[in-house]
């Protein structure tokens, strides 16, 4: 592989293949996230002052097993991060692709200025650990609670220890929906097993 030297060059990286050199194209840094946007998106609830609220989240990643640790970021710009912080409890709702336009009007709407359970449709039920409530229209409910800020000033990063989950047997083989920027989504598609030492 060999990249060219001169400054402003665009032509890329020249990869060596079995068909001869093909070309890559350089992609803008800004747009990344578009690559490596984890998903499943998520919607993640919070309650305080009696008030729930619900956010849709894709910046999210497994951290560790058993206790199960989560990261995600929540932006000190959304209504949900002071109840976070606050608080110190959530809910990870995991929608599946029948709920994808709900999730959508979630994410473009704001938990300052309506009531977003009440106005979108969705069932706020109690959990059993934590304040924050499960969405009754998620396939799984995974009640959080926050066991790290120390990279919230920075990076607005919380890491949360995954307390009680829960599932809905009725909703047989759900399939999530996977965030690519700008309103586009990749919807779960084919299993495939493969021969694996990794759990």
């Amino acid at each position: 592989m060999t990249r060219s030297t001169k400054p402003g060059d665009d032509r890329g990286i020249q990869v060596a293949g079995s068909r001869g050199a093909s070309m890559m194209k350089q992609f803008p840094l800004s747009d990344v996230y578009q690559l490596l946007e984890p998903g499943p998106v998520v919607l993640l609830t919070t309650q305080q002052n009696g008030r729930p609220n619900v956010m849709t989240m894709s910046w999210h990643m497994m951290v560790d097993f058993a206790p199960a640790l989560v990261a995600c970021v929540v932006s000190s710009a959304d209504f949900s991060f002071a109840a976070l912080l606050s608080v110190q409890e959530c809910v990870i709702g995991i929608p599946a692709v029948e709920l994808a336009s709900i999730v959508v009007k979630v994410g473009n709407s704001s938990g300052r200025a309506i009531d977003k359970f009440k106005s979108l449709g969705l069932t706020p039920l109690p959990a059993e650990l934590v304040s924050a409530p499960l969405v009754g229209e998620c396939f799984a409910n995974l009640e959080c609670k926050v066991v790290d800020t120390s990279m919230v000033d920075k990076y607005d990063i919380f890491i949360l220890e995954v307390v009680r989950a829960w599932i809905d047997p009725a909703q047989k083989q759900p399939r999530t929906i996977h965030h690519h920027g700008y309103g586009n989504f990749v919807v779960d598609g084919e299993t495939i097993v493969l021969d694996s030492k990794m759990a």
